[in-house]
């Protein structure tokens, strides 16, 4: 299969023209420099004689930049910036709408227009670098067809391989790297920061630096803050010639040039609809419940944020109280079923978090995320399974006739209940591959299915159609995914080969494989149009987390010609969670809102800028910021 990629979509084209106008009145002109040292008594390296570095270079005034990127933001609705604060631009698109192809082939556009040649691409993880690097790949055809052959070179940044810094900055063509923040945020350790024979002598990041790259930052929230806050730095130390930022969640907007939201990819149908098969326990209210969420330690006051079951003026609800040592649970949830539970001592050492519960017959200990009182838990993630393998199959009836290929993916809490290794290193199935298994045939035996299994050999099909990826470490097992060392970076990296190179054979009917298990390793920069079913096998507790995990399956679908296929009839989204289709939608809703800064409902004073209104002259102009408020405060 190969996938075709549409160049004519109007809300990317309006993307890739937000960022060029920036750059409106400037001259296509390109910098010169010597890559070479030729200090007194040196001698050059053979082959490295009378080589010039060439560079972007920008003529552009500030005043300038900044009266284009005003005209862009009013045209577009957006918040006005005052000033020019610093070169860093924000391209926000919701995930799932086509933001590395947009990013990728603005850098062609550019090249087109302006002669900028010289381009870094800096993403938070491996998982990230690997699926740009497969975009680059999948779309170089796509590119030269659309730019006359345009001649450019695209390299994943090896601190063992710096001869590829080398010919970065000396080469004429248009040049991209790819890069990890994590390797290049640490200059003690790094070679980047290091003179090298293999760029004649030079510190690597000095010809980066020369060539003042045009950078590119995926997922910017991610790399800004991460590691320790030194991302931001390690850019800088780049020397760019300006900064573009793209992500769905931004946490600092940069001089906003483009907004596509997710109301505004939802009203456009760009992305699939999303549907919730909730996993609740029905009547699980007549039994006392606890389950520990946290515990905090402020100015020295020590307490905990706790889940209870709690009387309210609509009914019984599951909700997080704060709560301290020695306090009655009877009078917290104002239930008698909690008679005689009380909380005992808080432990907030970092590692050894607990809370002591004292009930009747003893004490119970509560690490962070386990539960007293709870219902099999096992047996409501064997009901999502199954829940989750028959929306599979009722979409596979439907859509494979279309030639659709449909995937399901699972996130699940640990790495060893799918899969483990025995001593002797053999891989052993968790019970949860186990469960699935048993699950699937059991579907596969249903009158409703029959259809798809006639000439299937159910022996070996149930064992077939589901695999995971996780983080494998050097003896071959398997661990859970972390990028917070070299180590555990060297691990995601064996693990990201194994599926971020084959996307489109996942998606071709020869392959068998339609379940995916993952821990987090398909959290972020992993994606597949096809997946239709994400069943969340733990919970979702961080605020950015569900959007993270519904974005792996928003992408609309494509069939085995690898041509997208439209329509809400074939674009749907299921979502089985441990969560009420209510509480889901509630807390999906507020997390856009922090993420985006969206207020649902509400009509900001900047959103009449683009209006346009005909003068006394009959010319016609925008709005513009100042009438914008004045309607806003008269509408108010």
């Amino acid at each position: 299969m190969k996938l075709h990629f549409e160049p004519n979509l109007d809300y990317q084209l309006e993307a890739l023209e937000a960022v060029c106008d920036l750059f409106r009145g400037q001259e296509i002109c390109r910098t010169e420099f010597t890559v070479t040292k030729n200090a007194a008594g040196s001698a050059f390296l053979p082959g490295f004689e009378n080589n010039l570095g060439v560079g972007n270079r920008l003529t552009l005034l500030d005043d300038e930049l900044l009266h284009n990127l005003a005209d862009i933001q009013v045209r577009s609705s957006l918040p006005p910036s005052p000033g020019l604060a610093s070169g860093d631009f924000t391209v926000e698109m919701e995930t799932g709408t086509g933001k590395t192809y947009v990013y990728l082939r603005t850098i062609f556009e550019l090249n087109k227009r302006f002669g900028f040649t010289k381009f870094v691409i800096v993403v938070p993880s491996v998982a990230i670098k690997e699926g740009v690097y497969k975009s680059l790949q999948i779309t170089e055809e796509h590119f030269k067809g659309l730019y006359a052959g345009v001649s450019f070179d695209y390299f994943l940044y090896d601190s063992s391989k710096l001869g590829q810094v080398r010919n970065f900055a000396t080469s004429p063509n248009i040049q991209i790297m790819v890069v990890t923040v994590g390797a290049i945020n640490k200059k003690e350790v790094n070679n980047l920061y290091k003179d090298s024979e293999k760029t004649g002598g030079e510190k690597p990041i000095d010809l980066v630096r020369a060539t003042r790259p045009i950078l590119i930052v995926d997922e910017p929230q991610s790399v800004d803050g991460g590691l320790q806050g030194r991302g931001k730095e390690a850019l800088g130390l780049m020397n760019p010639l300006c900064t573009l930022r793209y992500s769905a969640t931004h946490v600092d907007k940069h001089h906003m040039v483009y907004r596509l939201d997710a109301v505004d990819a939802y009203e456009k149908r760009l992305v699939k609809q999303i549907e919730v098969a909730s996993a609740t326990v029905e009547d699980a209210h007549n039994k006392p419940f606890v389950r520990l969420v946290s515990v905090s330690n402020k100015r020295g006051a020590i307490s905990a944020r706790v889940e209870l079951d709690v009387q309210t003026p609509s009914g019984i609800q599951r909700q997080e109280v704060t709560v301290q040592d020695g306090d009655n649970l009877e009078q917290t949830a104002r239930r008698a079923i909690y008679a005689d539970c009380r909380i005992g001592e808080i432990r907030v050492e970092r590692g050894n978090e607990y809370v002591e519960l004292r009930v009747p017959g003893g004490e119970r200990y509560l690490k962070i995320g386990e539960a007293w009182g709870d219902v099999d838990k096992l047996a409501v993630q064997r009901e999502m399974i199954r829940r989750t393998i028959r929306e599979h199959l009722d979409k596979e009836k439907r859509l494979r006739p279309q030639g659709i290929k449909v995937l399901s993916l699972f996130f699940i809490d640990e790495v060893a209940k799918y899969r483990h290794h025995d001593a002797d290193g053999n891989p052993v199935k968790g019970e949860y591959a186990r469960i699935f298994e048993e699950e699937y045939r059991r579907a596969a035996g249903l009158p409703d299915y029959q259809s798809l299994f006639q000439e299937v050999d159910l022996t070996h099909a149930a064992a077939e159609v589901h695999n995971g990826y996780f983080s494998i470490d050097k003896k071959g097992g398997w661990t859970d995914t972390a990028d917070n060392n070299e180590a555990n970076r060297a691990n995601a990296e064996r693990a990201y080969n194994l599926i971020m190179k084959e996307k489109e054979r996942l998606l071709s009917f020869e392959t068998p494989l339609k379940f995916i298990f993952s821990h987090s390793a398909l959290k972020e920069g992993w994606d597949n149009p096809n997946v239709f079913q994400i069943c969340t096998l733990r919970d979702i507790q961080t605020e950015r987390e569900r959007r993270q995990t519904l974005g792996r399956g928003l992408r609309l679908c494509v069939n085995q010609q690898g041509e997208r296929v439209r329509g809400f009839e074939v674009n749907t989204l299921t979502v089985i969670a441990l969560e009420s289709y209510e509480k889901f939608a509630e807390n999906l809703q507020h997390e856009i809102e922090q993420d985006t800064g969206i207020s649902f409902g509400i009509v900001e004073p900047h959103q009449f800028v683009a209006i346009k209104v005909t003068a006394a002259d009959g010319t016609i102009t925008p709005l513009g910021v100042d009438l914008s408020k004045e309607l806003w405060e008269a509408l108010k």
